[in-house]
């Protein structure tokens, strides 16, 4: 019997990805594929989208090709998983006569720092997806792609273009969810380290309002709303955001960053116009 494994963060799978599957099954002596989402990958800190969300995305798209497995492996050990280590986790399971291991180009440059590359190297076959350009060692077996597409740059851009069609209304969806949920955080964040008061985050997504999301805090002093305000231009602007509008006063400070609002308020003026149970009441 011989296996493939294909292991990756698919954060989010595109195109490259499926462009792998489909021509390793057809290229590859293989019995078996076998696909790993990871938890985390080694080289990073964190992950972007948290790991059942990535494994689902997989199990839509490819969950149903023949000889394909979708592995959970990594992402059940909630932690980082060295190829080594699902290596050795395959092989016990299958006892494989070859076992092949995909990976990018890009990953070539740092191969050997991998975890006791040497053990296994002795263990697999890898296997080049060519990307970019990238040199491949003749020595080493090649699936001729070429593919110019990256996770990192459907994330940073928000083109979902490369990302197959059978889940990129859900892709969208989640990462369009998570910028803006990026937003409020930042924006909180910043609000509560300038020692704003009692802040609230009022969701208003899916309603005919001016704004999907309404973040109200209360100010100390006039001085420290002008002093909020000036904050939240000089951290935000570098982050992409629009100031579209601005009204201010000592007691009430209004900011339209298209869809986010921004009430910086006294604690007389909140608590005279109590704008949250307004809110409220239209939600219903």
């Amino acid at each position: 019997m011989n296996i493939a494994i294909f292991g990756g963060s698919f954060d989010p799978p595109h195109n490259g990805h499926n462009a792998i599957v489909k021509t390793a099954l057809l290229v590859l002596d293989i019995d078996k594929l076998i696909i790993v989402p990871t938890f985390l990958n080694p080289f990073k800190s964190k992950f972007n989208t948290d790991p059942k969300k990535r494994l689902v995305w997989c199990e839509t798209l490819w969950g149903n090709l023949k000889k394909v497995e979708i592995s959970k492996f990594e992402i059940e050990q909630n932690r980082a998983v060295p190829s080594l280590e699902s290596v050795l986790h395959f092989k016990k399971i299958y006892n494989p006569s070859i076992i092949y291991l995909i990976i990018g180009a890009d990953q070539l440059k740092n191969l050997e720092k991998w975890y006791k590359f040497n053990i296994l190297n002795t263990l697999v076959k890898f296997v080049v997806a060519s990307r970019d350009d990238i040199y491949v060692p003749p020595n080493l077996q090649k699936l001729n792609l070429n593919v110019k597409i990256s996770s990192t740059k459907v994330r940073d851009e928000l083109d979902f273009s490369n990302v197959p069609e059978l889940i990129r209304r859900d892709v969208i969806k989640f990462y369009e969810e998570k910028q803006m949920q990026d937003r409020i955080n930042r924006i909180t964040k910043l609000l509560d380290e300038k020692k704003a008061e009692n802040i609230e985050v009022v969701d208003m997504s899916g309603l005919e309002y001016l704004a999907k999301f309404v973040i109200i805090a209360t100010t100390l002093t006039g001085r420290h709303a002008y002093a909020l305000l000036d904050d939240l231009k000089t951290e935000l602007k570098p982050n992409g955001e629009e100031f579209l509008g601005v009204e201010s006063s000592d007691d009430w400070t209004v900011i339209d960053l298209g869809d986010i609002m921004i009430h910086l308020m006294s604690e007389t003026y909140r608590a005279k116009y109590n704008i949250e149970e307004f809110l409220k009441t239209l939600k219903k």
